[in-house]
């Protein structure tokens, strides 16, 4: 039986070559994250975190300290149940990020995964720190602005690029009109290979290989074999992870995942001003209806506007998260209403496994 390729992140060999994709709020934290990487994949803490129990919630700084706080306990929860490879999903998009970046540093955290933005200065916020870091694009122009930067400032190449398509779940880096099918929209191969192009000049100027990892829409292992077979050196999955044992969102967020069908499957207009794919349920109905109340003490993502914004799409995540989908809604990819049971971890990365194992033994064929 063939054997996969180890996915190599800065020095970190990565068997099987499959990191499970950080999803907030709250839905990939220490049980998930360690779960999967006690198979040998990379296991993803998503620092997008919500923290009530702030006394003075008009002051900055109490939030920052806040979510330091909440995600360092994951971080040492997920290490003390694993010695398999902890990484940490960071937005630019949060207020806090430079503060969650410190966090995850200093709790040593093995990777950082950046996305929701372009990251021009991580490599000076991680600096003195053996951490890997690892951009997170949507496009080949982003991904070459990101090399070229962080070599020609810190001399320091990324240490891998996760390539995110258009099928993914939660916020996209495309637009409405590409999502909708009203302008052309790159397929993930097709964004793979020019990514890989692309940083074929910065892998010679830096004298090491940046493995580009492929994600948006992976769902099963003839779809890892044929991003393996393009080039990419590894993939990130988010909504299989879903419905494992160990994932932390409550029963009734999988179980939304569960009973989701095709036609559920939406592209909605988030709050912070960016697409992204959910699952079409009653709350997301009343935003379209009208404004849903809320209040904000401190805007938590900075592309947000409280004041023009339909509903905190960050309290709906987190309601969502734990259970409560009548306040609240999921998030997901577009294949989600292909999953239909809940699974341990172990077991779906074992099933993973042999699926492109024999997808890549019947393409060699």
């Amino acid at each position: 039986m063939k054997t996969l390729p180890d996915l190599n992140i800065g020095g970190l060999k990565i068997n099987p070559p499959i990191i499970q994709g950080g999803m907030g709020v709250k839905v990939s934290a220490s049980n998930l994250a360690a779960a999967v990487a006690d198979t040998g994949a990379v296991g993803t803490i998503s620092a997008a975190l919500i923290n009530d129990d702030i006394k003075d919630r008009k002051n900055i700084a109490s939030h920052e300290a806040a979510d330091r706080t909440e995600l360092i306990s994951f971080i040492r929860k997920a290490k003390s149940l694993s010695k398999g490879i902890i990484a940490v999903n960071i937005m630019l998009a949060l207020s806090s990020y430079p503060a969650l970046v410190q966090a995850a540093v200093e709790e040593k955290a093995d990777i950082i995964f950046a996305g929701a933005g372009i990251p021009v200065n991580l490599p000076k916020l991680v600096k003195g720190y053996p951490v890997k870091i690892v951009p997170i694009v949507s496009s080949p122009r982003v991904a070459g602005i990101i090399c070229r930067s962080w070599i020609n400032k810190y001399n320091r190449p990324p240490d891998a690029i996760v390539v995110e398509g258009p099928l993914a779940g939660g916020h996209l880096g495309f637009s409405p009109e590409q999502l909708s099918g009203a302008d052309k929209t790159p397929t993930l191969e097709e964004l793979v290979l020019e990514v890989i192009r692309i940083t074929k000049p910065y892998e010679k100027a830096a004298g090491k290989k940046i493995p580009v990892i492929a994600a948006g829409g992976i769902y099963n292992g003839a779809d890892i074999a044929r991003m393996l077979r393009l080039g990419a050196s590894g993939v990130q999955l988010g909504t299989r992870f879903v419905c494992t044992d160990e994932c932390d969102a409550s029963y009734k967020f999988k179980q939304a995942y569960l009973d989701a069908t095709e036609k559920d499957v939406t592209i909605i207009k988030s709050p912070v001003g960016m697409p992204g794919r959910a699952i079409y349920n009653d709350f997301l109905k009343r935003a379209e209806k009208g404004r849903i109340k809320f209040k904000c003490s401190y805007r938590c993502l900075k592309t947000c506007n409280p004041a023009k914004s339909q509903y905190c799409i960050a309290k709906a995540l987190e309601n969502a998260s734990l259970g409560d989908l009548e306040n609240g809604f999921a998030f997901a990819g577009s294949n989600v209403y292909r999953v239909n049971k809940i699974v341990p971890a172990r077991e779906l990365i074992n099933e993973l496994v042999e699926e492109t194992k024999t997808a890549l033994e019947a393409a060699d064929l």
